[in-house]
């Protein structure tokens, strides 16, 4: 079969079937010739196309509120703050398996860490959401991370690539997170061994609501949600009493990309704002 396609005309000459081998069957032929001339060249992974539209000099596509702005942003860490599963990885890295490139237009800095033969990285919405935090464009707002990683060894890599990924040139999510915002206490929940489980409603967020001291309806929160629905758990389990809300949570199925944190924190604004916009029960909050 012979493809043309001429001012946007598709005309298709089949060879007639006494031309072709026995086994062909003419059909066949027809159909995978126009499949391959109609493949969309743009037609790439979800998170790929994020990935362009990412840079810092490139947000204009998204509708970022305003605020007001939750006061604990909390993300789960495996297929959504970064691009690995912890888990699969067997190498606690160190500060000779880190991979230096650009931050996102801010300077060379650490992009990813080497476990072994894998690559951890920040998505890039996770280090548009810290680059953004760091540069205090969230009043008020804190960051933590929940994570139900499966081993003891998966939790210590974990912590170990967090204290070595860069969110700017010599700032490392560990320095931001734990560094400035809870001025060197870990608050983060890493792991499933006791006391933590699989079920972060059950463990994670009740541990975070004692040691932060932020209500769960203050909460913004972010998980991938390929091995459980922790982002519905959360929403169902951990509720305040005063409003019957909880976190406001959003599922990165492809991993936080920019779209998402936007959508995040355009979410938590509008259920703030349905509460009255008002501070009225900020008097409960401790």
């Amino acid at each position: 079969a012979t493809i043309n396609i001429d001012n946007n005309k598709l005309q298709i000459i089949v060879t007639p079937p006494s031309m072709l081998p026995s086994f062909l069957c003419t059909r066949s032929i027809v159909l995978l010739a126009v499949a391959s001339a109609f493949q969309p060249t743009n037609l790439i992974h979800r998170s790929s196309s994020i990935s362009r539209l990412v840079s810092s000099k490139n947000l204009s596509h998204l509708k970022m509120t305003k605020g007001p702005f939750p006061e604990l942003v909390v993300f789960d860490l495996d297929a959504c703050f970064w691009d690995q599963e912890m888990y699969t990885l067997s190498k606690i890295p160190d500060e000779s398996n880190i991979v230096t490139g650009d931050l996102n237009g801010r300077g060379e800095g650490v992009v990813g860490v080497m476990s072994g033969r894998s690559r951890i990285s920040l998505h890039k919405g996770s280090l548009l959401a810290l680059q953004s935090h760091h540069d205090k464009k969230y009043p008020n707002t804190k960051v933590c991370f929940a994570s139900s990683a499966d081993t003891p060894q998966a939790e210590r890599i974990g912590r170990a690539a967090l204290k070595l990924l860069e969110v700017v040139p010599g700032t490392t999510v560990w320095d931001l997170v734990v560094g400035r915002d809870w001025d060197g206490e870990d608050v983060n929940q890493i792991g499933r061994q006791p006391p933590l489980s699989a079920n972060k409603s059950a463990t994670h967020f009740p541990i975070l609501r004692e040691l932060t001291r932020v209500r769960y309806d203050r909460m913004l929160f972010f998980d991938d949600c390929q091995w459980g629905d922790h982002c519905g758990q959360v929403e169902r389990a951990c509720k305040e009493r005063e409003t019957g809300n909880g976190p406001v949570t959003i599922r990165t199925p492809f991993g936080l990309g920019a779209e998402e944190w936007a959508e995040g924190l355009n979410k938590y604004a509008k259920n703030f704002q349905a509460l009255d916009g008002s501070d009225n029960y900020d008097i409960k909050k401790r």
